[in-house]
């Protein structure tokens, strides 16, 4: 696979991987490997940083839009968010807020969903559709 799909699985920022990484191919048992036992930049990569907007926005607890909304930089390292976490920028509370608000209407709405098709499911084992 290609570098930048490599590290788009793997979680990390590209442009801070070794050279020698960005430059080759990545087959699956390379990419297996790291997984399964992660070298030291990938280590030390995965633990300061920089990372990618994916998890600048996972660790701040806020959306990829949100991030893009506030004006935030897509990437950022392990100090950094620590520092926006303890600063609380006005903007970081308000993406949080929004955030956790539409996970939470996420959820309902699959909770619903279930219902309704655990409903149709016995619905239909008991043969109770009305034909």
């Amino acid at each position: 696979m290609k570098p930048a799909t490599a590290a788009k699985k793997l979680n990390i920022y590209l442009p801070a991987t070794p050279q020698e990484f960005q430059d080759g191919e990545v087959t699956r048992e390379q990419f297996l490997e790291l997984q399964a036992n992660p070298p030291e930049w990938l280590t030390a990569l995965r633990k300061d940083g920089p990372h990618p907007r994916q998890e600048v926005a996972r660790k701040l607890g806020v959306s990829t839009s949100g991030l893009a909304r506030a004006g935030a930089p897509d990437v950022l390292t392990t100090a950094e968010i620590k520092a926006l976490l303890e600063q609380k920028p006005a903007w970081l509370v308000a993406e949080r807020a929004t955030h956790a608000a539409v996970q939470e209407d996420n959820a309902r709405i699959k909770t619903e969903r279930a219902a309704k098709e655990q409903a149709r499911a016995q619905r239909e084992s008991s043969g109770g559709r009305g034909r």
